[in-house]
C-alpha cells in the first residue's frame, strides 16, 4: 500500500510540476497576450488560449462557479479513489489524472482560465489542449487497457 501511494504522489505532483512550467513557458513566449500564436507548425501550432469551460469550451456558461464544481468534483473523485482502494492497483494512471485535472484547476484559480496551448491541425481543426489533458487522456486509457487485460484473464481463468 505504501509504495503504491508514493507512486501516486509521485506521478501526481510530477505531472502538476511539469504541466504549470510549461503553461509558464507559453505565458512567457507572448508577454502577457491573452491570445497570441507563439510558434506555427505543419500540424501542430502553439498558441496560447484561455479556456474558460471544460473540453471544447464546454459550461462555459457556469463562468467563476466553474472551478468551484471542478473543485467539489476532484475532491469527490480523490475520496472514492481511496475509500475504495482503486490507487492500490491503478496508482500511475490515476496520479497523472489526478496531476493534470489540479493543474487545469490550480489555473482556473490563478488565470482567466486554464491555459492551453496546443492547437493541432492535421488532416482536421482540433481543440486547443495543453499538457494536463494530455495525461488526463493517457491515464484514462492505461484504466482502460488494465482494465481490459483484467477481464481477459478473468475470462481465460473461469
Amino acid at each position: 500500500m505504501m509504495r503504491s501511494m508514493l507512486i501516486f504522489l509521485f506521478v501526481l505532483v510530477g505531472t502538476f510540476l511539469i504541466d504549470q512550467n510549461l503553461k509558464v513557458l507559453a505565458m512567457e513566449a507572448v508577454n502577457g497576450v491573452e491570445y497570441a500564436t507563439i510558434l506555427q507548425g505543419s500540424c501542430i501550432d502553439l498558441e496560447l488560449h484561455y479556456n474558460k469551460g471544460v473540453a471544447f469550451s464546454m459550461f462555459t456558461f457556469l463562468g467563476d462557479n466553474l472551478k468551484w464544481v471542478q473543485l467539489v468534483l476532484i475532491l469527490g473523485i480523490i475520496f472514492y479513489i481511496f475509500y475504495e482502494g482503486y490507487f492500490k492497483v491503478y496508482a500511475f494512471p490515476l496520479g497523472l489524472i489526478l496531476g493534470g485535472a489540479l493543474g487545469n484547476l490550480y489555473d482556473r484559480f490563478n488565470h482567466p482560465g486554464v491555459v492551453d496551448y496546443v492547437a493541432w491541425h492535421c488532416g482536421f481543426d482540433f481543440a486547443v489542449f495543453n499538457y494536463a489533458d494530455v495525461m488526463i487522456d493517457l491515464g484514462v486509457a492505461i484504466i482502460l487497457l488494465l482494465s481490459f487485460l483484467e477481464y481477459r484473464r478473468e475470462k481465460k481463468a473461469s
